[in-house]
């Protein structure tokens, strides 16, 4: 019970409670094993972007000098009068873009569809002139002016044109080939 001689309002200010303290913010370090995984994700990701950025801006380097290689000799061959030294430019403009295995064994027809497939529809015209292909690589007598000049133009205008290879629509690989088209004007030089 309570004592009677103490004051009721005296007994219940006088507890002897301690003040309220919070806690301490928590500090950020150590990290979270959370953090270090995204910070090693991160990394990870960044140095993998970082090696694709530099290899492609390789392979531009590359190309661009190649290009510009090309039409180098392009200009220089302006005066030749031999289109094997034109067909040798091409088809070492060609394996420097494509894989050996593509090009390297294409001869004849097969070698100017090859040339055309790199072209856009408007632009293609090397089946079209293969029988002046075939006489200035093949003949003894050569090409005449006019004949020269177009395949020049042609030869030029593929290294403006198909180089860097681009994706398009009308570019189909090797193993598509119109094989039929080949055959008729195999069949026709024979």
């Amino acid at each position: 019970m309570a004592d009677p001689t103490i004051p009721m309002n005296k007994a219940t200010t006088t507890l002897p409670l301690a003040d309220v303290h919070l806690q301490d913010i928590p500090g950020t370090w150590p990290l979270a094993w959370g953090w270090w995984l995204c910070i090693i994700i991160g990394v990870i990701a960044l140095s993998y972007l970082s090696r694709l950025l530099f290899r492609k801006i390789k392979q531009h380097r590359a190309s661009k000098q190649a290009q510009h290689e090309a039409k180098r000799q392009l200009k220089a061959m302006a005066q030749t009068t031999q289109l094997g030294d034109i067909n040798e430019l091409l088809r070492k403009a060609a394996l420097s873009y494509f894989p050996r295995q593509q090009v390297a064994g294409l001869t004849g027809q097969r070698w100017l569809s090859f040339l055309d497939q790199q072209l856009p529809p408007k632009q293609q015209g090397f089946l079209a002139h293969s029988d002046v292909w075939q006489q200035g690589l093949f003949s003894p007598n050569g090409l005449n002016e006019n004949e020269l000049m177009q395949c020049k133009k042609l030869a030029s205008n593929w290294i403006v044109h198909a180089l860097p290879p681009k994706p398009h629509k009308h570019v189909t690989d090797n193993a598509s080939v119109d094989n039929t088209s080949i055959s008729k004007q195999e069949q026709h030089d024979v």
